[in-house]
């Protein structure tokens, strides 16, 4: 076995000791340190840094690995059939995962430019987009807006609520609903104007 082969798989280890730790330091304390972060993984500052030369860039390791834990999540969703009932149930699996990572978000909008965690986004919102396109053909969505304006109100919306839910002025159980409602009556094709 070559003599790498044990340092490459340590390495695996540190980094995946790391981002796990990190995750459950932000979530626990969105201004977690690279130090408290170290700790918790139970490697020194200097195998910290040698694998995430910043915060910066540990939160953009630790977005990432969120982000695809989600896209596996969201791609067991059934979107068949009723577009309004498939978004409503799509929006109940991403809310849940939101509703888990919310202070993670909230450490990532701290640290991190906003068109880069749009960026990790994509491509749940892709399926979101598809969504919409969907039901835009079906007649079940409105056709007057642009999708990509509709799927940044899906993205907004959701972020709203768990802001909402931080400050206390909504309950996590009533959150999906919520949101849910209010996308579909803006998502609503408009009624016909009446002629006289």
């Amino acid at each position: 076995m070559p003599p790498t082969t044990p340092r490459r798989a340590d390495a695996r280890r540190n980094i995946s000791a790391i981002l796990d730790a990190a995750q459950a330091c932000l979530v626990a304390d969105p201004a977690a340190s690279m130090q408290d972060v170290a700790r918790a993984a139970g490697v020194g500052r200097v195998t910290l840094y040698a694998h995430f030369g910043s915060r910066a860039e540990l939160l953009d390791a630790v977005f990432t690995q969120v982000i695809a834990d989600a896209e596996r999540a969201l791609a067991e969703v059934d979107l068949d059939g009723d577009e309004r009932q498939a978004l409503g149930r799509l929006i109940a699996s991403s809310w849940r995962i939101v509703e888990r990572s919310r202070l993670l978000l909230h450490a990532a909008q701290l640290e991190l430019p906003a068109d880069q965690i749009r960026e990790h986004h994509r491509r749940p919102l892709d399926r979101v987009e598809k969504l919409i396109e969907r039901g835009r053909q079906a007649g079940t969505f409105r056709t007057d807006l642009p999708v990509t304006w509709m799927t940044a109100v899906v993205y907004n919306v959701i972020h709203g609520a768990a802001d909402e839910v931080t400050a206390g002025r909504l309950t996590l159980e009533q959150a999906p609903d919520v949101i849910t409602t209010t996308l579909l009556s803006a998502f609503a094709p408009p009624a016909p104007t009446r002629r006289y």
